[in-house]
């Protein structure tokens, strides 16, 4: 029997296309680079540059973008046995503009369906999952089938073994909602809301953690102020609940009844994007060393910093003396 992964994730994955100026609008941007992503790939790449063994569950389209993404996975030293093609569907791309520090609009091209979505219950590996030191899964993965009870049946697989993490990961758009965060979702932003939560409380019954910002908590709970949230994870049945609060830092609390409360790391902000899925990977790593509260938020936030200084996502998650240099600990 192989050794278990220290970390599966399963959720998106597709491809980055991101200005390589900063402050233009796209209609004006000339130039582009590219590169992997998608939220749950990205964390396992976090994961891996911190020394994890890590692999995905996804998929892809039968094209050139989804040759691109396993060589992508495989250099990242992510295994990637597990993200299969769907000949009907293109791999997904994702465009942004860069307007630093905190505007970076996200354009989603996942239309008819993306690959990701069509992950299907008989696919799943459910003794690998069963056997990974933790699974992570996204609200994502919730939002359409056959993907949501591909999602379901693995969590089920899990029965929380080891860590299970849920990954909020809110984006109203998948739900048939409008706007970015719930808290200016548009019109459709509570339908939306309202659409997600009974499959956001049915992953939070098989998670041990649960991790988003407030707009994320508020979809799961109905609540917003960060310690309501965090306690009302905790009785929908996590042990840890994380809740990002952006400049006011990290809010940890745990069922045991420690909590740590954490600020920002300061940093000039190139792109914001790919922050929360460093964080994640960070946090991973973290919960895999055993450490206490404090420690792993500082740690995590610091991963999330020094994403949000640099223009990528996946290439620019960063080592683990990378961090330790930028906490001073190296």
């Amino acid at each position: 029997m192989t050794q278990p992964f220290d970390l599966i994730t399963m959720g998106r994955i597709g491809v980055d296309i991101y200005p390589l100026q900063t402050g233009v609008p796209l209609a004006r941007v000339e130039t582009f680079g590219k590169f992997l992503g998608g939220s749950a790939t990205n964390v396992a790449v976090a994961a891996a540059r911190l020394g994890r063994r890590s692999a995905v569950i996804s998929r892809t389209g039968r094209d050139p973008f989804g040759e691109y993404v396993h060589q992508a996975l495989r250099d990242f030293g992510v295994d990637d046995r597990w993200v299969t093609p769907v000949d009907a569907y293109p791999t997904p791309v994702t465009f942004c503009e860069i307007f630093p520090p905190d505007d970076f609009p996200l354009y989603f091209y996942r239309r008819p369906k993306a690959p990701d979505l069509v992950i299907h219950p008989e696919e799943l590996d459910r003794g690998a999952i069963a056997a990974a030191r933790i699974f992570w899964i996204t609200g994502t993965g919730l939002c359409e089938e056959p993907s949501r009870s591909a999602t379901l049946s693995a969590l089920e697989a899990r029965a929380k073994a080891g860590t299970t993490v849920f990954d909020l990961d809110w984006r109203p758009m998948f739900w048939g909602g409008e706007g970015g965060a719930s808290g200016d979702g548009g019109a459709t932003g509570a339908a939306a809301m309202a659409a997600a939560r009974p499959y956001y409380e049915a992953a939070l019954r098989h998670a041990t953690v649960a991790v988003g910002n407030v707009d994320e908590a508020e979809v799961a709970t109905g609540l917003r102020d960060p310690g309501d949230c965090a306690r009302a994870l905790l009785e929908m049945g996590v042990e840890l609940a994380v809740i990002k609060q952006g400049p006011k830092g990290v809010l940890a609390v745990h069922r045991d009844g420690r909590t740590a409360e954490v600020p920002p790391t300061p940093v000039e902000v190139v792109n914001g994007l790919g922050a929360g899925d460093s964080f994640g990977g960070a946090l991973c790593h973290g919960l895999l060393s055993g450490w206490e509260l404090e420690p792993m938020m500082r740690y995590a936030n610091a991963a999330g910093a020094i994403v949000a200084s640099r223009l990528a996502c996946s290439s620019a998650m960063p080592t683990a003396d990378e961090v330790d240099a930028f906490l001073g600990d190296g």
